[in-house]
């Protein structure tokens, strides 16, 4: 009963901003590392910025100066803040949850990695 739900993708001129978010929902024990990907059309998905429980933070070279990930543990939900934007930042952006999710009262679940339903980032020239 796990849901990843994304919001905040568009389209946006480059040299613009643009802040994605991702909420956890459902029956969470505990979360751990979070982080943003992304797929652009013909390419794999990539590794863009993650975010462990205790705030520290790694990112694609790509993106260094320019994206910054962030967390609010009380709503579980990460964010991603994408400055300066340009045309090679266009792609289905993509947040990925590890958390152990909690099944009852005394049962949990393992590790496990989530993924959010995606959500289009389009930086125009």
């Amino acid at each position: 009963q796990v849901q990843l739900v994304e919001s905040g993708g568009g389209l946006v001129q480059a040299g613009g901003s643009l802040r994605v978010s991702c909420a956890a929902s459902g029956s969470i024990f505990r979360i751990d590392d979070m982080g943003w990907y992304r797929q652009a059309p013909g390419k794999q998905r990539e590794l863009v910025a993650t975010i462990t429980s205790g705030g520290n933070t790694n990112y694609a070279d790509s993106v260094k100066g320019r994206f910054t990930i962030s967390r609010d543990n009380a709503k579980n939900t990460v964010y991603l803040q994408m400055n300066s934007l340009k045309p090679e930042d266009t792609a289905v952006y993509y947040c990925n949850v590890d958390l152990v999710p909690q099944f009852t009262d005394q049962v949990m679940g393992v590790l496990t990695g989530y993924w959010g339903q995606g959500t289009q980032v389009t930086v125009s020239s």
